[in-house]
Order: structure tokens, then sequence, then C-alpha cells
């Protein structure tokens, strides 16, 4: 495998666990197959399936026979989970799956995926962060990030989602086209418990920049800055607090911001 392909040495290695403000974090524009520290490059075939794939990084072995050779589970026994979020990073995924003692062994492929956008969720992460949530919007069509999750992997992702419930995206609503032209088929998708927030518009808030966003809201949502701070720097180190993210929450449901979230945002 190719030792230059490292998080490091792409440039990629900042996790929005550790940097708040990177988040959603830094997702390559290519496939690939996250080995470790490592980011080995996917090629797809036209219309071959993803295990068939060659492992540009390592040999153009087929990604079934490189995670046979690592003694991870195929294509065929993980879970396809569609990413609107920082579970796009390879960092991210990184620091979360080696916290849990779990091997970051990981596709991670680029698709094209219908009816879906980056919403913002109505809460504040524990690192400070506002992290992402799908908004439906049939006139969109988003390039994101599918991991394929093996059982041990899902279980410890699930774990770092406690504000989250993971849906289906059915095929029929929100199709999903792998490079290779395949579609995929209901794939999981994390959607807030808490709801999307929302602009004065009633029109859900698109995903932006951590800094840009927080200072949008500190701006336009009343008591805000009150709780946080006039700075996203301030934001930060009071949101470091549980009680002032608890209150966070409860102001935007009393500002009128957040709208409900049984599927997806509408």
């Amino acid at each position: 495998m190719d030792r230059t392909r490292s998080l490091l040495d792409l440039g990629i290695d900042t996790a929005p666990s550790s940097s708040p403000l990177s988040y959603p974090g830094l997702v390559p524009a290519e496939s690939g197959l996250l080995v470790d520290d490592l980011y080995l490059r996917l090629i797809p075939g036209r219309s071959v399936p993803l295990g068939r794939w060659e492992v540009m990084d390592a040999d153009f072995l087929p990604l079934d026979t490189v995670l046979a050779g690592l003694g991870r589970p195929p294509i065929s026994e993980r879970r396809p989970v569609v990413c609107v979020g920082s579970n796009a990073a390879p960092a991210q995924m990184y620091a979360k799956l080696t916290r849990r003692s779990i091997r970051p062994v990981l596709p991670m492929v680029r698709a094209e995926v219908q009816g879906i956008r980056p919403g913002v969720s109505a809460h504040v992460s524990r690192p400070g962060y506002l992290p992402a949530t799908p908004v439906a919007d049939p006139d969109v069509t988003s390039a994101l990030v599918v991991v394929w999750l093996d059982e041990a992997q899902l279980a410890a992702v699930e774990e770092t989602e406690p504000n989250y419930r993971r849906l289906v995206l059915p095929a029929e609503a929100f199709p999903v086209r792998l490079p290779s032209g395949l579609p995929l088929t209901d794939p999981g998708c994390y959607a807030s418990r808490h709801g999307c927030l929302v602009a004065a518009t009633g029109v859900p808030r698109a995903l932006k920049d951590q800094e840009a966003l927080i200072e949008e809201l500190l701006a336009d949502v009343p008591g805000l800055r009150r709780l946080c701070g006039i700075t996203p720097q301030e934001w930060l180190a009071r949101t470091a607090a549980e009680n002032v993210r608890e209150a966070v929450r409860v102001r935007f449901r009393d500002a009128g911001v957040v709208l409900d979230q049984g599927g997806l945002c509408p």
C-alpha cells in the first residue's frame, strides 16, 4: 500500500471533533478506501459492482480482495450510509473508530444523491459545532459520500450519533447513483432527532462554513448572544458546558426557528 497516501500527507488529517470550526471536515474529491491512517484511491468501473472496483494504491487489486487481505468483511456484508456531515471526512471516521478500538478499514464513495441536501440540526454538538442533518429538496442533486460500514463499525458509529436516528432513503424518492453508473438501493442516512434550523423565510438553512453559520445565528436568533457571546470563539468556549448547549437548543425552539424532522425536513 502506498504510504504517501496518509491523511497527514494529503492534508486531510484534521477532525472536526478536535477542531470544531473545521466542521464538516475535509472530504477528498475521489472515492477511496480508508485503511488506518491511509486513504487509498478507488477506481470505479463502468457498471461494475463496488466490490470489484480496483484499489489504485494497492496494486490495482479488486476492493473485495484488498478487504479480504486485511481480514475485513466484503462489500456484501456492509451497510451503506449516505453522509451529509462529518462522517464523510476520513479524519473524523478515523477518530470515531479508533477511539472505540475499531480498526478503520472503510470504503468511502462519492455519489450523486437526488432530493436531499445538507441542512443544519437544531442542536449544538459536544465539540461545539452545529452539525448537519439531511433536508428534502426535490430540485437538488447533491454530491455526497456513502460509507460502507461493517457490523462493528456501524455499532461504533451509532454510539457517536445519540442525537440522530438512522433512516432508510427509499430509491423512489431519493435516488443514489454511484460513479460506476449503478444505482444504490435504500441506503441509510442519519437524520436529527431535534429537527432542522430554518431562516426567517421558513426555508431550512443550508450547511455552510461554521464561523459564518455561528455568526449568522448570533445575529438572527434573539437571546443567543447573551448565552454564547458575540464571536465563534466565545461560542465554542461557552458551549463546552452541557447546560449551555441545552439552553441553546431550547432557545432555538422558543425563537421558532426549528422545523421538526419526523423523516426528513421538507
